[in-house]
């Protein structure tokens, strides 16, 4: 029998593994509920190799990383409904409540996370770090996307083809079942930024200086990006202040 993690309200196995769900309520009382799902731990190849097209120096030296612990990770970008519910407000340019959230700062993506955690005991959230993000997007492929060599706009939304952000879960997951992945938002991670590889842990943790002020990475390009962007290993650094309306973010929880 599957073991429903204390935090969770439900939970369940399904053809693309283990997932949990918790809900809050929102200021009329409506239940706002965001699924996770189980990332299994394991080994993978960060970065790009040097032959991938539209690959960038910032993308290497692709290297072999083990992430001995797995995480929950939200299976959406987190939304614009669990967002109002939590902060009290909803600072999105493109409003919808199944749409993400953004125009959000690092900052004030944790603070979300610090009160939503205040809320639910035990839930111990925070933004992935950027090993867990690719390796959640690849799903054990070495290809540009999850997808494979090449993307349409029917499987993601980028280079302006949907005109703003689309609903959650409104396109294809990937094969670990968690949606955007590419496209749609970008989505902040808990590393500061570095111009390349070297040096980087090989463990999956954060990669993180003793400048609070750093930029931070964000990953997986947005609605507005070529498809150059959007690609698993691509990445970029941004001032942790930074808001635009095609940046937002996704949780995990690291299993202990």
């Amino acid at each position: 029998m599957l073991e429903k993690p204390e935090w969770a309200k439900t939970c369940g196995m399904d053809g693309y593994g283990k997932w949990a769900s918790f809900s809050i309520e929102d200021e009329q009382g409506n239940k706002i509920t965001q699924r996770m799902r189980w990332i299994q731990p394991g080994t993978f190849l960060m970065g790009s190799p040097e032959n991938e097209l539209g690959r960038y120096d910032e993308e290497g030296p692709q290297h072999l990383v083990t992430l001995t612990q797995g995480f929950w990770l939200f299976d959406t970008p987190c939304t614009q409904a669990l967002w109002q519910a939590v902060m009290g407000n909803n600072p999105s340019q493109f409003q919808g409540a199944d749409r993400p959230v953004e125009q959000v700062s690092w900052w004030d993506c944790k603070e979300f996370i610090m009160r939503l955690n205040s809320l639910l005991p035990g839930l111990r959230l925070d933004l992935p770090t950027e090993a867990q993000w690719e390796y959640a997007c690849r799903t054990g492929t070495t290809t540009p996307f999850s997808f494979g060599a090449n993307i349409t706009p029917e499987q993601v939304n980028y280079d302006g083809n949907y005109a703003y952000t689309s609903p959650v879960a409104s396109l294809p997951t990937n094969l670990w079942g968690l949606y955007d992945m590419h496209g749609n938002v970008w989505e902040w991670t808990q590393d500061h930024w570095h111009e390349n590889y070297r040096d980087a842990p090989s463990d999956g943790s954060a990669w993180i200086d003793s400048d609070a002020g750093a930029l931070r990475v964000i990953r997986g390009g947005s609605w507005r990006v070529s498809a150059r962007r959007v690609r698993a290993a691509y990445r970029y650094g941004r001032d942790p202040g930074y808001r635009f309306d095609s940046l937002g973010f996704r949780c995990a929880r690291v299993q202990e």
